[in-house]
């Protein structure tokens, strides 16, 4: 059998994208919520089958990942979060990254000799890397408007992706990636007005709309803690709205928190622009944490442990 486990953000669904337009390849796909990240233990490998892991942490994964290696199952990783300590197997192939200014696509472009670069470039904006992405689309000479479009889509793809349960999503992510793949350029769909762009550009306008509203729990010079409510335009707005406070307040950390479905908070987390460290050391605290230095979450957050959360990130940044 062969697999394709991947996160079911932009920078997961474009890093598969890539890997498919470069050589396209009938698998089993598994993806989920991008807040579902142990998804290496949804399948059970067997021997001589290939796995391709893209965008989750090996960390989150471990155990799984030694099921596969030890049952003969290759398995090909690529991620650009917290790895712990990587087996050394025969049958593991390991492409991670740690850099804040990395994402998953990135390393799956250079891996293919940038064939589809504008494709990761999208991931990149999507991963609220702006700076990089701003660079690498200068080195492709893309005009101001271009940047903006790849911007945009990045933003809306990964906005698909947020959710408590594939219900409070537009697309499955699996469906998501399938529509992508008859473009071998982001702008062959920009340029399609029938296109998912389309659909996904009128559903974010609306909900960051509503989330103009949000309640605000902490506003410090440091940092700044909202609320959204229980409902699911909220938790579809929980990342790219972090994304999109962290820009405006580039000196400050952001966590959005929404409510999930288990009587508990789901909360997004988003470093300083101008120091991006921290994010999963403080949400690697709780139970549920983690994430990368730039951009984690708590996926369970409960209600007695918000004041503690608050101060956690509030002293980090001090």
């Amino acid at each position: 059998m062969k697999y394709d486990i991947f996160n079911g953000d932009a920078d997961g669904i474009i890093a598969l994208l890539q890997l498919q337009l470069a050589n396209p390849t009938d698998t089993i796909k598994v993806t989920g919520v991008k807040r579902d990240i142990q998804l290496m233990q949804r399948i059970t490998p067997q021997k001589g089958d290939c796995i391709r892991v893209l965008d989750i942490s090996m960390d989150k994964n471990m155990p799984a990942l030694h099921d596969a290696l030890c049952v003969g199952a290759r398995v090909m990783y690529v991620d650009h979060h917290k790895a712990g300590d990587i087996p050394n197997h025969a049958n593991l192939f390991a492409h991670i990254d740690l850099d804040a200014n990395m994402c998953t696509s990135l390393i799956v472009s250079n891996l293919i000799d940038k064939q589809f670069h504008l494709w990761a470039i999208t991931a990149a904006y999507g991963d609220n890397l702006f700076a990089k992405a701003d660079s690498e689309a200068d080195k492709l000479a893309l005009t101001d408007l271009q940047k903006s479009q790849l911007k945009a889509f990045g933003t809306y793809i990964n906005y698909n992706g947020y959710g408590s349960e594939v219900a409070d999503l537009h697309f499955a992510p699996e469906d998501l990636f399938e529509l992508l793949l008859q473009y071998k350029s982001p702008f062959d769909a920009i340029n399609d007005k029938n296109s998912v762009f389309y659909i996904l550009e009128r559903a974010y306008k609306a909900d960051m709309q509503k989330a103009a509203k949000a309640e605000v729990l902490h506003d410090c010079d440091t940092a700044k803690v909202i609320l959204l409510e229980d409902a699911a335009w909220a938790r579809r707005v929980s990342g790219v709205l972090g994304n999109d406070l962290a820009n405006q307040s580039p000196d400050k950390a952001h966590a959005v928190f929404t409510f999930n479905n288990k009587g508990s908070y789901l909360v997004s987390v988003r470093s300083p622009l101008i120091n991006k460290q921290g994010a999963v050391d403080i949400c690697s605290k709780f139970a549920t944490g983690g994430g990368r230095a730039a951009a984690a979450g708590i996926n369970e957050l409960p209600q007695a442990q918000v004041a503690r959360f608050i101060n956690e990130l509030v002293e980090y940044y001090k």
